[in-house]
């Protein structure tokens, strides 16, 4: 599975892993749909349920390089690598956008949330009362979901721990977003935002020499958070990719069905015409996050009239759909060519 891929491969291997480190940052996108439409999921599941008893045990032994097999290491480094650039640079690159072209940004994640539900129906034959039920648990989760209210922020090292473990299940589960999950449990800017350039401030300090963060309490408080945020994720990638290996062999249509169904209920997250609510304090001035930017709470959704700027939104949706089957394309040929 490792030695068959080529130098192409691996460099999209990154690509994707860019993909799926972008599509996790934004809230109400999900990277395990990027895995699915890009044919790598069931891979990336294997992989991830990989890391068991046997793996630690190879790791505890010194037997780094049947560790690596046996876990799908270059398969896995590459994607996590991707992932890793992706945080410090598409995701900025994201951010900038979503600030200045939000509506065109969101009608795009639209578009590819509507051409994902296309790719991964299109394929599944296997409908019956169970699936169809399947497929109505996953919408109404995914519409509840969209409409839920935050929750306030709260940085309980039990709670951080948690928030890792349930914010990850968007790179497991295509349509269930982690970071809108985090926004909902009240963490996104404390996990997402200020904890990172907290990471970002001390390396920063460390490459000059300076370590007075040392002395830094807040800034402790806050690597102490993402440190804990990191482990939850950890054991969140591995916990679900278990579950989600078992019951993937086991319950497979009924899975894809709910996977449908998640999909089609997180439309309502990625709606592109709303209007964004910012935290405000008792004097209904805007609160501000570590970076300076407003804090989201929630969003207002809205039927758009018919003028230009609509236009050009539906314009982007069909830009969005584009790209899903495009990447439908290439996901055939990487399957023919390694299958």
């Amino acid at each position: 599975m490792q030695s068959t891929r080529t130098f192409k491969d691996k460099i999209f291997l990154i690509l994707k892993g860019l993909g799926m480190g972008a599509a996790n940052k934004v809230p109400g996108v999900s990277g395990g749909v990027v895995a699915f439409v890009a044919g790598f999921y069931e891979e990336f599941i294997y992989s991830l349920q990989k890391v068991n008893g046997k793996a630690f045990k190879l790791l505890i032994n010194g037997r780094f390089k049947s560790f690596f097999q046996y876990i799908n290491g270059r398969f896995l480094s590459l994607l996590f690598l991707g992932m890793v650039v992706s945080y410090f640079s598409v995701s900025k690159i994201l951010d900038y956008l979503i600030t200045h072209y939000e509506l065109y940004v969101w009608s795009v994640f639209f578009g590819m949330i509507i051409g994902s539900i296309y790719y991964i129906s299109k394929d599944f034959k296997d409908w019956n009362y169970k699936t169809y039920i399947s497929l109505v648990i996953g919408i109404v989760l995914g519409l509840g979901i969209s409409f839920l209210d935050p929750a306030t922020e709260n940085d309980n090292l039990l709670f951080v721990f948690f928030c890792g473990i349930i914010s990850v299940s968007g790179m497991t589960l295509p349509g269930f977003s982690g970071s809108f999950i985090l926004i909902l449990l009240g963490n996104y800017v404390l996990l997402l935002v200020d904890s990172v350039n907290a990471l970002y401030d001390t390396f920063a300090e460390l490459i000059t020499g300076d370590f007075s963060f040392i002395n830094n309490l807040e800034r402790l408080r806050m690597l102490k958070v993402l440190a804990v945020f990191t482990i939850g994720s950890v054991v969140g990638l591995v916990t679900f990719s278990h579950i989600l290996n078992y019951i993937l062999k086991h319950y497979k249509s009924i899975t894809i069905s709910t996977i449908i169904g998640f999909i089609i209920g997180s439309l309502g997250v990625v709606w592109p015409w709303k209007k964004t609510i910012f935290k405000t304090n008792m004097d209904g001035e805007f609160i501000l996050d570590t970076t300076g930017h407003k804090i989201i709470e929630n969003y207002t959704r809205y039927i758009p009239e018919l003028h230009n700027n609509t236009y050009m939104a539906i314009g982007y949706i069909i830009l969005g759909i584009i790209i899903v089957l495009a990447l439908e394309v290439y996901g055939k040929k990487t399957r023919k060519t390694n299958g």
